[in-house]
């Protein structure tokens, strides 16, 4: 028989990840979040060597110059993605005043479709032709070979760097999350799922600790990640919080068999609200808050005890306690 309590609508599902968003502590992507400065980091690279490209010498270079063009600083620019964020990038000058960024092309401040292209180039497992391919589609206009080589060579210092640099000996907290982004595999536009790792340091502030394009997710997989974390200087990890990734629990304690794995808080709340009708969902949810955001395990459980004895919700949604105890 079909249980029509069932929620399963991407209204609702739209609806909760509203009501959660001020708790969800993987949110990277807003406006003062994670990743903006990572996407300011490879605009100002990318935009540096369109200069190389253009003046044709490295900067700092000491070899003979055979233009008498030379670099003349840089000036702010403030970009504007489709979702209203702003970046300010870096733009470089010539003497000359010549050189003009094809990245960014004078008088365009909006830049779309950028995002997903950043996290790919960041993650591992990119061949060095799916770096190109994405670099080619970032360009509005057709660029020369000789440019996207150039700027391949810096991209993949930089991000090799990004990708290999060391990290803290401790992280209280470490979640894992999984976007989907587009990505190029052979000729054609996919989605591709993309794990992040996002550490609480001890002074309370987070870090995108690594990315990962999970092609075969598994215990295998994830034991290659939880070993590049230990390989990069991790060494203690308090509490791990996953989405319910197969494999990945057993692969934290096989490496830090310490570490307490739990469910995260979203997650959790979402697993709680399943059955619970539309209507009445907003209140529901909002009741559970009190649960998670308590500060000390005593306080958690009154909590929860004050929600199982909601006299509006007990009779009709006992068991969207289960998942939370």
């Amino acid at each position: 028989m079909k249980n029509n309590n069932k929620v399963s609508n991407p209204a609702i599902e739209k609806l909760v990840s509203e009501i959660l968003s001020q708790s969800d502590p993987s949110e990277i992507f807003g406006k003062e979040g994670i990743f903006q400065g990572i996407k300011k980091q490879i605009v100002n690279k990318i935009l540096e060597k369109e200069m190389e490209s253009h003046i044709g010498y490295e900067k700092h270079s000491k070899n003979e110059k055979y233009s008498d063009n030379r670099r003349n600083g840089n000036y702010e620019k403030t970009l504007i993605d489709p979702e209203g964020r702003k970046l300010t990038v870096e733009v470089p000058r010539d003497r000359d005043g010549e050189f003009e960024p094809q990245l960014i092309p004078k008088g365009v401040r909006k830049f779309e479709g950028f995002d997903d292209k950043v996290i790919s180039l960041y993650a591992r497992g990119m061949t060095i032709r799916e770096i190109q391919g994405h670099l080619e589609e970032l360009y509005a206009t057709k660029v020369s070979s000789e440019l996207i080589s150039k700027v391949t060579d810096g991209i993949l210092e930089e991000v090799t760097a990004w990708q290999n640099r060391a990290l803290d000996n401790v992280y209280p907290i470490m979640y894992l999350d999984c976007i989907h982004v587009k990505a190029r595999d052979n000729h054609v536009i996919i989605n591709k799922a993309v794990y992040l790792a996002i550490g609480v340091n001890m002074e309370g502030k987070k870090e995108l600790l690594g990315i990962w394009i999970g092609k075969n997710e598994g215990c295998k997989f994830w034991m290659q990640v939880v070993t590049e974390l230990k390989n990069r200087g991790v060494a203690q990890i308090y509490v791990a919080c996953v989405d319910g990734l197969k494999g990945f629990p057993e692969a934290i304690n096989s490496i830090f068999p310490k570490t307490i794995v739990q469910l995260c808080i979203v997650h959790m709340v979402r697993n709680s609200v399943k059955y619970v009708s539309y209507k009445d969902l907003k209140a529901v949810t909002a009741d559970l808050k009190a649960v998670y955001s308590a500060i000390n395990e005593a306080e958690g459980l009154r909590e929860l005890q004050n929600f199982a004895g909601l006299s509006d919700f007990l009779c009709k949604y006992d068991f969207s306690i289960c998942p939370i105890l």
